[in-house]
């Protein structure tokens, strides 16, 4: 028998684009139908393991990608919005949402893939309400899933006349092993464990392939879509490649486990579809969905031990910063106004610390142009942000309750720091996006122009320590120096102002370079006057 191996390639790969391009047009779909709060179902509900699992299989079916909920996870991880305990949870939770996709493509509904691409059309093109656009998303790449599906089966039908694949399938049945490489190098290249499944449901279905050979493939599946978790953390956080390497050796230890037991677990498949009369896509669905839930069900009350293993492995210090709040207790503000405003004071004081750090984080990207200063200093203004709204959500509750005359003072004072604290963010974040055009447009800097912006971050860090320190001791003397500090932060703008024209009218210096330098120390000088605003709470007046 002939094959045309350029039809059966272009039908495969065309049906594969068709299938990737489905599940992430319905994850997307379902993604803004549910609101875009998948951050928040991960941040709210991981208190705990078991929580963790189950906020993974949510987030999981919602965007129907385990990679796309670790990508996440990972990126959580590295901000500092959870632990890595917390982390651990959600990945094997992710591990069990994956699944539905195969239960979806068991159904096979393949004969009907292009009406329900019709419809989905009719829903995107013909109506304006962003409800039904974002269901005729969702029917849509429902449809293209299974018409992708179907083009890669036809393309796969010629399989059975060649030699070759039939020897591979006999060797994957005979050596497991041979069968995990193949999927987990088949689904490294293609990044996505649906897929892969996918194509093994069609093999399976066409009696292409045996469940003996299929099993070790759908372990090597689950191995590979770590890859995607892997790519994500590199150059992130130590915690996230921590998070990131634990999906890796989950699936390692699942894959083991499997592997020794594989004679009972293929007797186990084979009973269950012969007692449910399983058609073979969704067999292979079963068999991913025992897997995953199996495999969690081992390892989840080690996830200790797993934290400690990958902890050893990766060492290093944790998340610079944490983003969530330590002392915002709301049962401080049923008990006492007073309590409740020293625990916001606390809150703001680790505000200011951020701010503190971050500002020498940018002065460092400024000065040496390392990645991660940068990476750090963005890192500490998202926490900024955060705790800006935490603790703002905390003075207005207990604003609510009775407050004494100083209270109400005291109240006042310190939702106007958040403010100057937030702003001291959002001024050294431009600073690093300024550092970040410089180094895009080889923009230099003269030897001159270079040391007049470290004397200025010197005094306007020393400044901003200064301001906190005052806050935090009620320092009258040190917050007057504040006050005689941002003097001198202006004195020192304008002067340099000056400075860098002459540099630019003799030449030294490029007119880019100088929007680079009069905007960085623009950026230190408004620093300065937000240190000022809390000087001036802490004696007690604003200007």
């Amino acid at each position: 028998m002939e094959i045309d191996i350029q039809k059966m390639i272009f039908e495969f790969v065309g049906g594969l684009g068709i299938f990737l391009f489905g599940i992430k047009f319905m994850g997307d779909g379902l993604q803004r139908s549910a609101g875009d709060k998948l951050r928040d179902i991960l941040d709210k509900f991981t208190t705990n393991p078991v929580m963790g699992v189950l906020a993974g299989i949510i987030v999981t079916v919602l965007i129907q990608s385990s990679s796309g909920t670790t990508v996440i996870t990972v990126g959580l991880v590295s901000a500092g919005f959870m632990t890595l305990r917390q982390a651990i949870g959600v990945i094997m939770g992710a591990n069990i949402g994956t699944t539905v996709t195969a239960f979806i493509i068991g159904i096979n509904i393949s004969d009907y893939a292009l009406p329900v691409i019709f419809i989905g059309a009719i829903l995107l093109f013909f109506f304006k309400s962003k409800k039904i656009h974002n269901f005729g998303q969702i029917v849509f790449g429902f449809g293209a899933l299974f018409f992708g599906l179907e083009l890669m089966g036809d393309g796969m039908k010629p399989l059975s006349g060649l030699q070759a694949f039939h020897d591979l399938t006999v060797s994957m049945s005979d050596s497991p092993l041979l069968g995990v490489l193949v999927g987990t190098v088949f689904t490294l290249i293609v990044q996505s464990s649906s897929a892969t499944i996918g194509i093994l449901q069609e093999l399976f279905g066409q009696g292409l392939i045996d469940i003996k050979a299929s099993l070790p493939v759908l372990f090597g599946d689950n191995i590979g879509t770590t890859i995607t978790a892997v790519l994500a953390s590199i150059g992130a956080s130590i915690a996230a490649r921590r998070a990131a390497l634990t999906h890796v050796i989950f699936n390692l230890i699942g894959t083991t486990i499997f592997l020794i037991f594989l004679p009972l677990f293929t007797i186990f498949i084979e009973y269950v579809q012969g007692q449910l009369g399983l058609n073979p896509q969704m067999t292979i669905a079963i068999a991913h969905g025992a897997f995953n839930f199996t495999n969690t069900l081992i390892q989840l009350p080690f996830v200790a031990a797993l934290a400690w293993i990958v902890t050893k492995l990766i060492p290093g210090e944790d998340s610079l910063v944490e983003y969530k709040p330590k002392h915002l207790d709301p049962i401080f503000i049923q008990q006492s106004s007073s309590i409740a405003l020293g625990q916001a004071k606390e809150e703001i004081l680790r505000m200011g610390n951020f701010a503190v750090l971050g500002l020498e984080e940018s002065n460092m990207y400024q000065k040496n142009y390392l990645q991660k200063h940068a990476d750090n200093a963005t890192q500490l203004e998202s926490a900024i942000n955060n705790l800006d709204r935490k603790i703002t959500d905390y003075l207005i509750l207990i604003s609510r309750s009775e407050m004494s005359p100083t209270e109400s003072e005291e109240h006042s004072m310190l939702m106007d720091t958040v403010r100057d604290i937030e702003r001291v963010g959002d001024h050294f974040e431009n600073i690093v996006e300024l550092v970040n055009f410089q180094l895009n447009n080889k923009v230099k800097l003269t030897t001159s122009a270079q040391e007049d912006l470290d004397d200025m971050f010197k005094l306007t860090i020393n400044t901003l320590k200064n301001a906190i320190t005052s806050l935090d001791d009620k320092d009258i003397a040190l917050a007057k120096n504040v006050q005689k500090a941002e003097e001198e932060i202006d004195r020192m703008e304008r002067t340099l102002r000056k400075k860098h024209i002459l540099r630019i009218n003799e030449g030294s210096c490029s007119g880019s370079s100088g929007v680079v330098f009069v905007d960085i120390i623009s950026n230190l000088e408004r620093i300065g006057d937000h240190c000022v605003n809390i000087a001036e709470a802490v004696l007690g007046y604003r200007k």
